[in-house]
């Protein structure tokens, strides 16, 4: 049974590159400082609209935004409930998009799979083919855009026009890890929900989820005779075309974080952003392909987390451990017991540059003795 442990306050500072949650801005932590005010106040209303439509502006999209108190699984386990008569098709290919799959068949619907290796990422061409030659009329698809688990990113874009071919079928995107780091065009290619947690490459402290939404989703939910009642789709913004808040309590100081760091956001712009991240992650493959190797299919790597395949069997779990106390600097192990010592991740995500990420693969390097 586990024990009480007491939490001291008397811990020292570590600069994280795991995937989530990462570095936040000082003046994003000092925000939530402000006073305390109610959740039906005009204040209220004040910040959330601006947080809806400046997430809108960021991501360049024409759909619905939701932002909800909740990590991003809230909306993995409401998009089926919203969405989902019968059947759903789940691309799986490492630990999330398992996930998913696992969350719809506890919601008691019928769920296929695309299963792929994990490391390999899911092909468009296959899920054309199960919806073509499956017997079965899927209400929806589901990918994890990041699978963060492996490192892959999944071509999202390109599955998401193979599924737009059949219009009674809907694409649910997990993009937790990766959107905010990594561009997606999120009208352009029928992705009818994507949604994300804010503590990953938001940037901004935990405990809010981001949904978008298309009105074909909406208009699917609002046919259907049940739904997810914390995450509905039709609840949700309704109740935010009337009144511009949230329908339940919402976390009002992560609320005043997000509005702080969405301006610096808007300031980068997501374009460039994601050149940012890119390059983080261009930095991080050269070096992991010089001194190990990297653990995804070739031209799928992840732009927000690398997962890097343990080729020199350095023991994985004692390097974390000396990096953190040498340089206070943490970074993250392979998966579960499935990746375990075979691989490490970087996650190089949020507020981090080039430079930040070279400190970290230099402080491995001298204490793995590369």
């Amino acid at each position: 049974m586990t024990q009480k442990r007491e939490y001291t306050g008397d811990y020292p500072d570590k600069t994280l590159y795991i995937p989530g949650p990462t570095e936040v801005r000082e003046d994003v932590i000092e925000a939530m400082s402000q006073p305390m005010f109610g959740h039906r106040m005009d204040r209220m209303t004040d910040l959330y609209t601006t947080i809806v439509e400046d997430t809108k502006e960021f991501l360049d999209t024409d759909n619905e935004v939701i932002v909800l108190t909740g990590s991003g699984t809230e909306f993995m386990d409401s998009s089926i409930l919203n969405l989902v008569d019968d059947n759903v098709l789940c691309t799986t290919c490492g630990s999330f998009s398992e996930r998913q799959a696992n969350v719809a068949e506890r919601l008691g619907k019928n769920v296929d799979r695309v299963e792929y290796e994990w490391g390999k990422a899911v092909k468009p061409d296959d899920v054309r083919t199960a919806l073509e030659e499956r017997n079965r009329d899927y209400d929806v698809v589901t990918c994890v855009m990041n699978e963060s688990s492996t490192g892959v990113r999944n071509p999202v874009e390109e599955i998401g026009d193979v599924v737009a071919e059949y219009p009674n079928t809907y694409f649910v995107v997990d993009a937790v890890s990766a959107l905010g780091g990594d561009y997606v065009d999120i009208d352009a290619h029928g992705i009818d929900v994507i949604f994300t947690s804010i503590q990953k490459a938001f940037a901004m402290p935990p405990g809010l989820a981001v949904c978008v939404v298309s009105d074909e989703a909406y208009e699917r939910e609002r046919q259907k005779e049940s739904a997810s009642w914390y995450g509905g789709f039709q609840r949700t913004l309704d109740y935010y075309d009337r009144k511009g808040q949230t329908h339940s309590t919402p976390a009002i100081p992560i609320m005043l974080a997000y509005r702080e760091q969405m301006k610096h956001m808007l300031e980068e712009s997501h374009e460039t952003r994601d050149r940012r991240h890119r390059e983080m992650a261009e930095y991080t493959r050269e070096w992991a392909r010089e001194h190990f190797d990297v653990f995804p299919e070739t031209g799928y790597e992840s732009q927000t987390v690398s997962c890097i395949e343990n080729t020199r069997g350095i023991d994985v779990a004692e390097t974390i451990d000396a990096v953190s106390e040498e340089y206070d600097f943490v970074f993250s192990n392979g998966y579960g017991s499935v990746l375990g010592e075979e691989t490490f991740r970087i996650g190089h995500m949020g507020e981090h540059d080039r430079d930040s990420i070279e400190a970290l693969t230099d402080a491995i390097e001298d204490v793995a003795g590369l």
